[in-house]
């Protein structure tokens, strides 16, 4: 009997314009009503903020830890893609400097959705877990950029500098840790920089 030939698998479709930016919405969305609101915050009431049908909701978050899980990784997301925009439009140290700070304010808004996260399958841990190779490695680009350039000492090593930038974070619940975390930048920085 002759093989039934199979056709070759279709190449994936790129998302329709409209659905990629109803998709964007309802995160952008998301995030402020989960951070308002926790995790209990009505989906219904995210897509009509979001200015789209319920179904339209559905079709790209079919459930509730779907909706938490995107609002977290497309935030991990942006601030990894930040790493490249600001090494192609500023020089090694400023990137490196740039991303720190926009790190901080990763943190801070985290802060701010972790309750919401903590409800997924898994919590918070799981999800920050799962980007931490992500952040790593845009932080890791950029620290090795201003190390070849020679605005860091060729001596650094990029893991000490995160590892001091995080350890701030455990103070994170205590008033004013932004602003300690940002001097931190500035003391991380001057401290590899070359001595001659």
């Amino acid at each position: 009997m002759p093989k039934k030939k199979v056709p070759p698998p279709q190449p994936a479709r790129r998302p329709r314009a409209d659905a990629k930016r109803n998709r964007e919405r309802i995160l952008e969305v998301a995030k402020e009503v989960f951070t308002r609101f926790g995790a209990a915050a009505s989906l219904d009431d995210i897509a009509r903020r979001s200015g789209i049908g319920s179904g339209t909701l559905y079709r790209h978050f079919p459930t509730r830890d779907a909706l938490i899980e995107a609002v977290y990784r497309s935030e991990v997301e942006k601030l990894a893609a930040a790493g490249p925009r600001f090494a192609a439009t500023l020089p090694p140290l400023e990137a490196l400097r740039a991303w720190m700070l926009l790190f901080i304010d990763h943190v801070a808004g985290k802060m701010l959705i972790v309750p919401a996260m903590d409800t997924v399958a898994g919590g918070s841990s799981r999800l920050i877990m799962g980007s931490r190779g992500l952040i790593r490695a845009a932080f890791a680009a950029l620290a090795q950029r201003a190390i070849a350039s020679g605005d860091l000492r060729h001596d650094t090593d990029p893991n000490d500098l995160i590892r001091a930038l995080v350890g701030i974070f455990h103070t994170a619940y205590e008033p004013g840790w932004e602003q300690t975390a940002r001097r931190l930048v500035e003391i991380l920085i001057a401290g590899s920089r070359p001595t001659n």
